[in-house]
């Protein structure tokens, strides 16, 4: 899937540690995304959501001079802006403080590359939409406005999960995503246990998608890692 559209949108991450705002910040422009801004503390956050407007936050909890709910207050008095927490890995009490709040979503620190990604991804496709994606593969076109793939003419409906599969494997087009990453986009923030379901929706997506499911040629299998989704251009 061409993420073009949402690369093109602005990102502002709100830190104090100067290193995980690089690591941050280095992530996101390798993907693609062409302005990344930073801030580290409430004061300068707030400043750069007044002057900026950026179309997605990164907020961790705490900060020098505040701290991130706080700061999601000041926002609320002037932006919707969607917002990620970032938070200590297990502090549930953080997590749902935040979503309390009418945070789009949040991530656990430390945390894996492609998760942030897929999260990020996640909450700009829910916030920014774009007009029938379409996305071209081997004998058959996959509408995500839809949840059908046309094959040969023969309209044929996804189910949520396999719309997810499929639109998380497209936002990735022609890279491995791992296993993990696939669970976790399906289930959730405890995806352990799940990659025998996850091979049951694989199965299901390519006798949808695929000519020869035994032989597939659009959604490939990279053995002791993920998949990958090959489309045409």
């Amino acid at each position: 899937m061409d993420n073009s559209f949402l690369h093109r949108k602005k990102l502002l991450l709100v830190d104090d540690e100067p290193e995980l705002l690089k690591m941050v910040s280095d992530i996101l422009k390798d993907a693609g995304f062409e302005t990344v801004l930073t801030a580290g503390s409430v004061k300068e956050a707030v400043m750069a959501a007044k002057q900026e407007k950026p179309d997605l936050m990164i907020l961790d909890v705490m900060l020098p001079d505040g701290d991130g709910f706080s700061l999601m207050e000041q926002l609320r008095t002037f932006t919707d802006v969607p917002v990620i927490f970032l938070t200590a890995k297990d502090e549930a009490a953080d997590k749902l403080a935040g979503l309390g709040l009418g945070a789009d979503d949040y991530i656990s620190k430390p945390f894996m590359p492609q998760e942030l990604l897929l999260r990020v991804y996640a909450v700009l496709r829910r916030t920014y939409k774009e007009d029938s994606p379409l996305v071209v593969l081997d004998g058959c076109t996959i509408d995500f406005s839809r949840a059908e793939v046309n094959k040969g003419g023969k309209i044929i409906p996804l189910t949520a999960k396999e719309h997810t599969l499929l639109e998380t494997l497209a936002r990735n087009e022609g890279k491995i995503v791992t296993v993990d990453a696939l669970c976790e986009a399906l289930w959730g923030d405890n995806p352990f246990g799940y990659e025998n379901s996850l091979n049951a929706h694989v199965r299901r997506v390519r006798e949808k998608i695929e000519a020869d499911p035994s032989k597939p040629v659009s959604l490939i299998t990279i053995k002791g890692l993920g998949y990958k989704l090959i489309t045409r251009k």
